[in-house]
């Protein structure tokens, strides 16, 4: 079978040791060399020490560049038959570049979350009243339209896209975390109840709902928690820890921000229960996954637990109030029996709604599907054709224009041989 060359243009270079975004964005290099694609992953950020080594699985890296044509003469050559988007704003920046050099290839957005219903939720905080239709949701909401198809990783997000925006569904396809089935073996060795302690917290402080769910858990959740658990500690760890969140550091009311967790599904195997009372937000929480992989049971929100578990029992307790939260946390820490049923119903959750083999089919059979007869396809979305016609020229040509400033700015600061005096 010929090999398809894919290209990823990648918002930042993975982090899966910090971020649910970067496990998501390895899951989906692996579903694609599974299927013996040659894969170049392509950026313009900057690489970190904890950046994951996406060499060391057969993939190609590129560093690019943003607003300048490097980028024209570097997809023109490469001339790759699909290319995915990491997330909504990269697709602004780079679709209308590739749509240029490379009109056939197939484009995927992985929107990772919707960025404009994680903002709406978080502004409804104030406000009290949802609303969808921001400006934001008009640029992501375009960018899903111009691509050919976009990933999904909720449920909810689907309905909110197929129902209120009306998004024809042969647009999007639900993909969400894919896990390996958890089995008996891994069960058994699993830490029991009584060689556990304490609560933890765990998340990345760049992505906001985490820095406001640890104001909530110090301010609201842990007064009262300490008060009826005393003895017991919560433990905060998190990617990117700033001073901000340092300061909420106590020791003495056993309040304990501790930074990076170089693994995170050791840190979370260790304690008996994970704490998130999430008050905004979107897509799925990362965190859960690992808790549920680790046998961890978990007391969240409606919104922390959103589109993960369907019909099937949380692993652990949903709260809708603070005093809920606080008597269910610790029902949960001090029951046993409770306690072993909670992290039964994470194995059925990530074994039923999880499982990596339920979906990879079908994802294959899709990709292939629109790649055989990608005109018919994008006949049928006329909208998203308007919008490359139209809604795109405009973030094209703000990127010509800060190119063309770049250049003048790199002539003053290296001016040509024959200028300069001797």
């Amino acid at each position: 079978m010929q090999k398809k060359n894919l290209l990823i243009i990648g918002l930042v270079w993975p982090e899966p040791t910090s971020s649910a975004a970067g496990i998501r964005m390895i899951q989906l290099i692996n579903l694609f060399l599974n299927q013996n694609y040659e894969i170049t992953f392509a950026c313009a950020a900057t690489k970190s020490a904890i950046s994951y080594d996406l060499i060391k699985l057969g993939v190609k890296e590129e560093i690019i560049k943003l607003n300048d044509e490097s980028f024209n003469h570097f997809i023109k050559a490469l001339q790759p038959e699909i290319v995915m988007f990491d997330r909504f704003i990269i697709e602004e920046q780079y679709g209308w570049r590739v749509r240029k050099e490379c009109e056939r290839a197939m484009t995927i957005l992985d929107t990772e979350d919707l960025h404009f219903l994680r903002h709406a939720r978080q502004k409804a905080l104030k406000t009290e009243a949802l609303d969808l239709f921001s400006d934001l949701a008009k640029r992501e909401i375009a960018s899903i339209l111009r691509c050919d198809l976009s990933l999904i990783i909720s449920e909810v997000e689907m309905e909110v896209l197929t129902a209120q925006f009306k998004i024809d569904s042969n647009l999007l396809f639900y993909l969400p975390f894919l896990e390996e089935e958890v089995s008996l073996d891994q069960i058994k060795n699993w830490i029991p109840f009584n060689d556990r302690a304490n609560f933890v917290f765990i998340g990345n402080f760049l992505h906001e709902p985490n820095w406001h769910t640890v104001q909530y858990l110090k301010t609201k959740i842990w007064p009262l928690l300490r008060n009826k658990l005393p003895g017991t500690n919560l433990n905060i760890y998190g990617a990117y820890t700033s001073q901000k969140v340092l300061q909420l550091n106590n020791p003495k009311e056993n309040f304990n921000v501790l930074g990076r967790a170089e693994d995170a599904k050791t840190i979370i195997a260790k304690h008996r229960v994970l704490l998130a009372p999430i008050q905004f937000g979107a897509g799925v929480k990362g965190k859960f996954i690992d808790a549920m992989q680790v046998g961890t049971p978990t007391v969240t929100t409606t919104i922390g637990a959103e589109a993960m578990r369907g019909e099937l029992d949380w692993n652990g307790f949903i709260a809708h109030d603070i005093e809920q939260f606080v008597n269910q946390a610790v029902k949960l820490y001090q029951d046993k029996e409770i306690w072993y049923n909670a992290q039964q119903n994470g194995v059925q959750i990530i074994n039923q709604r999880h499982n990596k083999t339920n979906f990879e089919i079908d994802f294959y059979h899709r990709i292939e599907q629109i790649f055989k007869d990608l005109n018919t396809h994008r006949q049928q979305n006329f909208i998203g054709q308007i919008l490359h016609h139209h809604s795109n020229q405009s973030t094209k040509y703000m990127s010509l224009w800060i190119e063309e400033k770049n250049k003048k700015k790199s002539e003053v600061i290296s001016p040509k041989s024959e200028d300069m005096v001797s």
